[in-house]
């Protein structure tokens, strides 16, 4: 049977609406408490969710569910994903579930699912899931429960990213856009109790506000407040906290390449970054294997995605990895990406080098950049197009190892998408058209 409720970041679609339906989340929450039964002799759930208005009726579907089979559970109310696969991690939880649909607008939702380690459930076991869930759909409307949430789980969370962090904050001001999402309730509060001055940016949520023009797919929000407020720091989260963006004083936007070449400079530097190896994607720039390289580290790239990233960080022992959207994973302490420990990483590296974010962020030249989307009649294999294949060559003629061409089918789209990296913008642009006009010659409908 092809998969058709997981995808690479659970169970995702408009909330009410199939997958996403009563009766199907239902007989989600009974296909979970099965597996948590074949996992542990005493089986307990932990669910967490972001700040969406569906968070509340998806847990009390769930739960119903879970209740059905017998299973304990504990809805610990708004939490970030890190946050869940930590307690999951550490607690006596068979499984995790964070209902959110990450930096999606309010109007979505979704259930990530995580195993007692930490890690999400291995696709060979979500299909099997899957499975159970169309077979259990079939037998029974949807049924909700009445939710009680137990708040303050988040608390052991934060208490954990408290003391990872052991600097002092008191002489920084840091401006926080929590996207009206998970961080909105616990990042500014951390902060303050590691001395900072805080001043914060969206971090009301509604329901309905979470992602809405703010948040870390919308950083010139934090690069204009760096700047007025005086700030030495400015930080973006998105919906669920798993990823971060930043802002120096100067109002530059610092993204996902930044942190790894800083935090892998400074790890390297401390002779603990396992086989002196960062991986990130094929999408990270030019620029930052360059910079590491530099520094002798060696760059690992992965398709894109940050289960990718992790699952090369584990195959090669290394210890940070991410992509250039702000997933960054420090697999000593974390098994998903983390926005509120990447923001603690930054800062204590600027506080015991007593240097600007600016300043660490310098040693990365990004390098020219053009991604083109072309859409397609029929799709071949790329090998096979031949002036596709010959544009391509010429192309990493004159650039050498001063430049980087990469084209990859879209996984949902009928769309060739191909990112030229170069010295300069105009023979970048003028590759990257070559090359997307050879793919619409070869692959006319």
């Amino acid at each position: 049977m092809a998969r058709q409720l997981f995808g690479t970041d659970g169970i995702r679609g408009v909330a009410g609406q199939y997958p996403l339906d009563s009766r199907t989340v239902y007989a989600f929450g009974r296909a979970l408490g099965e597996w948590a039964k074949t996992h542990s002799d005493t089986p307990r759930v932990l669910i967490g969710m972001d700040t969406r208005e569906s968070g509340p009726a998806l847990a009390a579907q769930v739960t119903a569910g879970l209740a059905h089979e017998g299973v304990e559970y504990e809805v610990a109310g708004v939490l970030t994903t890190p946050g869940v696969a930590w307690l999951t991690r550490t607690g006596p939880y068979a499984a995790g579930l964070m209902i959110s649909a990450s930096h999606n607008p309010f109007q979505d939702n979704g259930l990530k699912l995580f195993a007692h380690s930490g890690y999400k459930v291995p696709d060979a076991e979500e299909l099997e899931l899957e499975k159970r869930i169309f077979a259990l759909a079939e037998q029974s409307a949807g049924i909700a429960g009445d939710l009680q949430v137990h708040s303050g789980a988040g608390a052991g969370y934060t208490d954990f990213l408290r003391h990872s962090f052991t600097q002092s904050l008191a002489k920084l001001k840091i401006v926080v856009d929590g996207g009206n999402g998970s961080a909105s309730a616990f990042a500014p509060a951390l902060l303050r109790r590691l001395g900072a001055e805080v001043v914060e940016l969206n971090c009301a949520p509604n329901g309905r506000n979470i992602n809405l023009n703010c948040g870390a797919l919308h950083t010139e929000h934090i690069q204009d407040a760096v700047i007025a407020h005086n700030a030495d720091l400015a930080v973006a989260f998105d919906g669920d906290a798993d990823r971060a963006m930043f802002a120096g004083r100067s109002g530059r936007r610092i993204d996902g390449d930044h942190v790894l070449l800083i935090c892998g400079r400074d790890a390297h530097k401390r002779h603990a970054l396992p086989a002196d190896t960062v991986v990130a994607t094929v999408m990270s720039n030019l620029g930052l294997e360059l910079a590491l390289k530099s520094a002798g580290i060696k760059l690992a790239r992965t398709a894109v995605g940050d289960k990718y990233v992790l699952e090369e960080m584990i195959r090669l022992g290394a210890n940070i990895g991410g992509e250039q959207s702000g997933h960054v994973i420090f697999h000593e302490q974390a098994t998903t990406g983390d926005g509120m420990l990447t923001m603690l990483r930054l800062l204590d590296i600027m506080v015991r080098e007593h240097a600007a974010l600016d300043t660490l962020a310098d040693a990365l030249t990004i390098l020219p950049q053009t991604l083109v989307n072309v859409r397609f009649g029929k799709k071949r294999p790329l090998e096979e197009l031949d002036t596709v294949q010959a544009a391509i060559r010429a192309c990493n003629e004159e650039f050498g190892e001063a430049g980087r061409v990469v084209v990859r089918f879209s996984g949902t789209e009928p769309l060739a998408r191909v990112m030229v990296e170069g010295p300069t913008l105009d023979r970048v642009g003028h590759h990257a058209e070559i090359i997307a006009t050879a793919i619409q010659n070869e692959l006319r409908a």
